[in-house]
């Protein structure tokens, strides 16, 4: 078994390359470091100092054993301390799962805010879109989701509040037909908005049928990665489609894009944060208490490029 002390040997000898140098960077007798060299070596039965120089060097074997047991007396000094963690009541990791509508920017504050509790928690983030938000906490991918939409789904130990109400507004490139269609001052008719291809951001459900907003059955679609890159195709002109009023204000006030009337005009989503109550230890209430602050809204719903 390979002990701390025998790591330090090995690194102090290669820092120095002299058994009597190593003895005085650990604070021991040169004859003690000379016997617990050959000591190591006998214990292993392997060659691990090259002697044969003016400086003494650690031979390949040597090398390995020194960079290899730094990182497995790292693991198990990290294990340690994870266990001390769990023990006093913390969570190994915690999974957040945000949707793709809320920026993930706008957590990195409390990220940092976190880390300063030297917690030891290791956190997990990613986004799911629509209908995969809640699906990660169903299936137990994450522990908290954040501006999930719609209403909570029954779900075993779910506990929720409403973080926001998001407002939506029909917009288009300048450019696009349907923006000079408008100019009568007359409402869209859902007729009208069929005809045209409309950009939607692709589900990520795994479990139930994936979800759009304001589409008509056949009315052709392009299928983007991300909100964000939804606004800047219907920017583009490359199609039409409802968009989250607080990411595009400044698109609205540049021009880049113009909101239309629709004769069926979309109802406001409630965003949510929910997670598994049964499961809630110190990281995941801390998380929860700060997303209650409202002052988080604005930077998580705004868009900016």
């Amino acid at each position: 078994m390979l002990s701390l002390e025998d790591l330090q040997l090995l690194e102090a000898v290669r820092a120095t390359g002299s058994l009597s140098r190593a003895a005085e960077r650990l604070g021991k007798a040169a004859s003690t470091v000379s016997y617990a060299a050959r000591q190591l070596e006998e214990r292993l039965d392997a060659l691990l100092f090259d002697r044969a120089g003016y400086r003494i060097a650690l031979t390949p074997a040597g090398l390995l054993l020194v960079e290899q047991g730094a990182q497995l007396h790292a693991q198990a000094r990290r294990l340690t301390e994870r266990v001390k963690q769990v023990a006093r009541g913390w969570e190994s990791e915690l999974r957040i799962v945000t949707d793709e509508l809320a920026n993930i920017e706008a957590l990195l504050p409390l990220i940092a805010d976190f880390d300063a509790l030297n917690s030891g928690v290791r956190l997990r983030v990613a986004h799911e879109v629509l209908g995969g938000t809640w699906e990660a906490l169903l299936d137990q991918r994450a522990d908290l989701v954040v501006a999930a939409t719609n209403e909570p789904p029954a779900m075993a130990h779910l506990q929720w509040f409403e973080l926001a109400q998001l407002e939506w507004v029909f917009a288009v490139s300048p450019r696009h037909p349907l923006a000079r269609d408008a100019q009568d001052g007359q409402p869209l008719s859902v007729e009208a908005i069929a005809a045209h291809r409309s950009v939607v951001v692709a589900d990520t459900s795994r479990l139930a049928v994936a979800r759009s907003y304001g589409v008509q059955t056949h009315q052709e679609r392009l299928a983007m990665p991300s909100m964000r890159a939804k606004i800047a195709a219907q920017a583009a002109g490359l199609g039409v489609g409802w968009l989250p009023l607080e990411k595009v204000r400044d698109h609205l006030a540049d021009g880049s894009l113009v909101a239309l009337a629709t004769q069926d005009p979309r109802e406001p989503n409630l965003l949510f944060v929910g997670w598994h109550s049964h499961r809630a230890g110190p990281a995941l209430q801390w998380w929860v208490e700060k997303l209650r602050d409202p002052r988080l809204v604005p930077p998580l719903l705004h868009m900016s490029f």
